[in-house]
């Protein structure tokens, strides 16, 4: 979390729009790229393959592309990287060899497939865990990593374990290809610990964050 979408913390980028009702899409063809996105139309990109390639997007693009736009561009630039697509093919809109699928999915079906389904990124592992509730702990100040959960305003700052969440993969490996679990914590930050001395005493912030993240202070 090293690029310009790590906006956590950050100012001067103006109030968040939200707008009223509770329509997921603004647009019919954002429900296609939703429906594609979980009908699996990427095979062998993972979440945190994905994410890393949505903060690699140019930051002019990143800042003023919508939600979906965001998912259309960076799905066109993951499946020519895996082969899936040419860029003449992304360029023309079309593939020159399409697949015709014995039995493709409808609308209504990935809506039942996905509706109420949850997904575990629990992986097991010998390592015991370093640390327990109630430990004080400091991240990491910098990220060596090419894709990180460890946002930037929350780095070099002392917080105490109030979970201990077992193992889980560990997004930095898995933007790699390397699908490896460390143990996972939930971390509390004071406020006065993040933004100093203006901020509200009785306000904290809690991260789930990995064991590699961190030592102690």
């Amino acid at each position: 979390m090293d690029s310009m979408h790590d906006l956590g913390g950050k100012q001067g980028f103006g109030p968040v729009p939200v707008k009223s009702g509770d329509a997921p899409f603004s647009h019919d063809w954002e429900r296609r790229m939703w429906a594609l996105a979980r009908s699996g139309i990427a095979h062998g990109i993972t979440i945190d393959w994905f994410r890393h390639g949505l903060e690699r997007m140019v930051p002019a693009d990143y800042l003023t592309f919508p939600c979906f736009k965001k998912w259309v561009t960076n799905y066109l630039m993951l499946m020519i990287d895996n082969g899936a697509l040419t860029m003449d093919e992304a360029l023309q809109g079309h593939v020159q060899t399409p697949d015709d699928p014995a039995d493709p999915m409808t609308l209504a079906q990935v809506l039942d497939k996905n509706r109420g389904g949850a997904v575990s990124f629990e992986i097991e592992t010998d390592a015991a865990a370093a640390f327990s509730v109630g430990d004080t702990v400091l991240t990491k100040r910098l990220s060596t990593a090419p894709h990180s959960r460890l946002p930037a305003y929350v780095r070099n700052a002392c917080g105490t374990i109030i979970t201990h969440h077992g193992t889980h993969a560990l997004p930095d490996k898995g933007a790699l290809g390397i699908h490896e679990g460390e143990h996972l914590y939930t971390v509390s930050f004071s406020a006065l610990e993040l933004w100093g001395p203006d901020a509200n005493p009785r306000d904290t912030v809690t991260l789930e964050l990995w064991e590699s993240y961190f030592d102690r202070p």
